[in-house]
């Protein structure tokens, strides 16, 4: 983790000096998890989540997007809906660090350097790596055996509007599938724990963050901008 934000601080002055216009700012929202224990429900928040995104403005319709954001995600099946989950009463709560990198599209133009009052919905995708505890449930307790990773993919829809010439304020809700199934300790890696794989094991973990970001413009004139 230390040396990821080293590198992160080397690449900033290259990043600053060059851009043409920047956002840097704040997610605050919550999490939800959708796999073999819990709720089903894609969204539905239900644990704190909040990191903090850049953005590289490239055009009025398109930015680059990095970001980190973590959250605990958990499933109780006494939240499911299904029967047979509900009677079996397992549970897990697991800790996920996502680093992320993409393109976000706006539908419309959005021109920072035009201050006035402009609000768009936008899409946003590319890939995620993940850090979280794999798991496993004996007995009915869930367990950790070790720390794992995995890549994810991103699949955000949101709308945005900048509420002050400096300040963009959006609404978003960001799904991610992921390439694991074992964020809630259904299917554990270790050959000895194999007995205690269940669910379904063709279809991987899914996750959602829904919330708001907050970000600050800042940046050279870009050549896209009107004089």
């Amino acid at each position: 983790m230390k040396k990821i934000f080293n590198l992160l601080l080397c690449f900033f002055p290259f990043i600053t000096l060059n851009a043409q216009i920047n956002e840097i700012g704040v997610f605050l929202g919550g999490s939800n998890f959708v796999g073999d224990v819990g709720n089903t429900t894609y969204i539905s928040p239900e644990k704190l989540a909040f990191g903090v995104l850049y953005k590289w403005n490239k055009s009025p319709r398109h930015s680059y997007r990095f970001s980190y954001t973590q959250s605990s995600i958990v499933g109780i099946d006494k939240d499911s809906k299904e029967t047979s989950r509900n009677r079996r009463g397992y549970s897990f709560e697991n800790n996920v660090k996502e680093f992320s990198a993409g393109l976000e599209f706006n539908f419309f133009d959005f021109n920072l350097h035009d201050y006035h009052q402009k609000i768009t919905p936008y899409v946003h995708s590319g890939l995620s790596y993940i850090l979280y505890e794999e798991l496993y449930i004996s007995g009915g307790q869930t367990r950790k055996e070790k720390n794992g990773g995995s890549v994810a993919i991103p699949m955000t829809l949101g709308v945005k509007s900048n509420i002050s010439p400096r300040i963009v304020l959006a609404a978003e809700v960001g799904v991610r599938y992921t390439f694991t199934d074992n964020i809630d300790g259904s299917n554990p890696k270790g050959g000895n724990l194999a007995p205690l794989r269940f669910g379904n094991l063709n279809n991987n973990d899914w996750y959602t963050f829904t919330g708001i970001t907050l970000t600050y413009t800042f940046g050279q004139k870009p050549c896209y901008c009107k004089e």
